[in-house]
């Protein structure tokens, strides 16, 4: 579910900031302070955080994500957490719950480090 989530989000930043080749860049653009560290784009808040930046849609879906130094977008167990809490069906899991379902997803996820998780391309 989170993953069908994100490409509403990189459609939306791409018609937004036309200069977006990756979800990755809105990070260098904030930084830079060619975009505000937040604001709105479409539907959804966003804030520009570390090595990250937070989604959260006008129905109240949060979506986080980092991103690895290849541009790749990396989750750990907590953004699942949160994301099944702010679903307008919220889904609480268990931290056990929630690694069973990584690991069952494997090799369609990768661990990139202890952790943490990006889709294999």
């Amino acid at each position: 579910m989170i993953f069908s989530e994100c490409r509403p989000i990189d459609a939306a930043m791409r018609a937004a900031i036309p200069s977006i080749e990756r979800p990755a860049d809105v990070v260098g653009l904030a930084r830079s302070r060619r975009i505000s560290q937040s604001g709105h784009i479409g539907i959804y808040s966003y804030k520009v955080h570390g090595a990250g930046c937070r989604f959260v849609s006008d129905n109240g879906t949060d979506v986080d994500a980092d991103f690895a130094g290849d541009g790749s977008e990396v989750f750990d167990l907590w953004r699942l957490r949160w994301f099944g809490l702010s679903l307008p069906e919220p889904l609480d899991v268990t931290d056990q719950d929630l690694r069973s379902a990584v690991q069952s997803l494997q090799p369609l996820l990768n661990e990139v480090r202890p952790g943490w998780f990006s889709v294999t391309n």
